[in-house]
């Protein structure tokens, strides 16, 4: 893998940081704050010695100011802001660090002497702080042209299983039908889902796929 290699897979962190990212932008979305992504999760100790050197060795700005970073140990996650606002948009990472202290979840904006903002971690002795749950299947995006998603289909949380998508929301199902309808006229997608959809036939996780298809389709466009 190359030094210049960014990952932003979640799936790449350990178990315990998956879900302390996972909560982070569930309460998030919660706090209105949708337009955040991850710009980086894993990385490697030689891309963590290659960004080192930068403005050091290699020309450039600093950009980290150690070599043992918890990227490194998979326990870390950087993020940015979408468009309109700045990348590093300090009002929305502000709030977003605020939200994270309390989770217990260590913020670089917190640092004192080498300010992060972007920056987010935990130990693996980590747990989820007393009177938080994950409430659903949260949408964590890696590219600015996603929102952060929470979806919840209550019926199937208490039953423990996924059914019928069912988001007793008039609004949360226009919105569904609206999407999918206009991946059918882009081509994304057949007809028979949208079908699907208004015949009561959608369960959550393929909806949920399809949202995932349908984004990572137009990315490629």
């Amino acid at each position: 893998m190359s030094v210049t290699t960014v990952i932003r897979d979640l799936s790449q962190l350990l178990p315990v940081a998956q879900t302390a990212c996972k909560l982070l932008f569930q309460e998030c979305y919660k706090a209105g704050i949708r337009d955040i992504f991850i710009t980086e999760t894993y990385r490697t100790q030689e891309r963590q010695n290659y960004l080192y050197q930068q403005g050091r060795s290699r020309p450039g700005s600093i950009i980290t100011w150690t070599l043992n970073s918890r990227h490194t140990s998979r326990l870390a996650w950087d993020i940015a802001v979408a468009p309109p606002k700045d990348l590093y948009d300090v009002t929305t990472l502000n709030k977003v660090g605020a939200i994270a202290r309390k989770l217990s979840i260590t913020w670089g904006g917190d640092w004192v002497g080498s300010v992060d903002r972007p920056h987010f971690e935990v130990t693996p002795s980590w747990t989820m702080p007393k009177g938080y749950k994950l409430e659903g299947t949260v949408i964590v995006p890696t590219t600015s042209k996603l929102k952060v998603q929470l979806i919840i289909d209550e019926k199937d949380i208490e039953k423990g299983e996924v059914g019928v998508w069912d988001p007793k929301s008039p609004t949360m199902y226009s919105a569904a039908e609206q999407m999918l309808e206009q991946a059918v006229k882009e081509g994304l997608i057949q007809p028979y889902h949208l079908d699907d959809l208004r015949n009561k036939k959608m369960t959550t996780d393929r909806l949920l796929g399809l949202y995932i298809t349908i984004q990572q389709r137009r990315n490629k466009k």
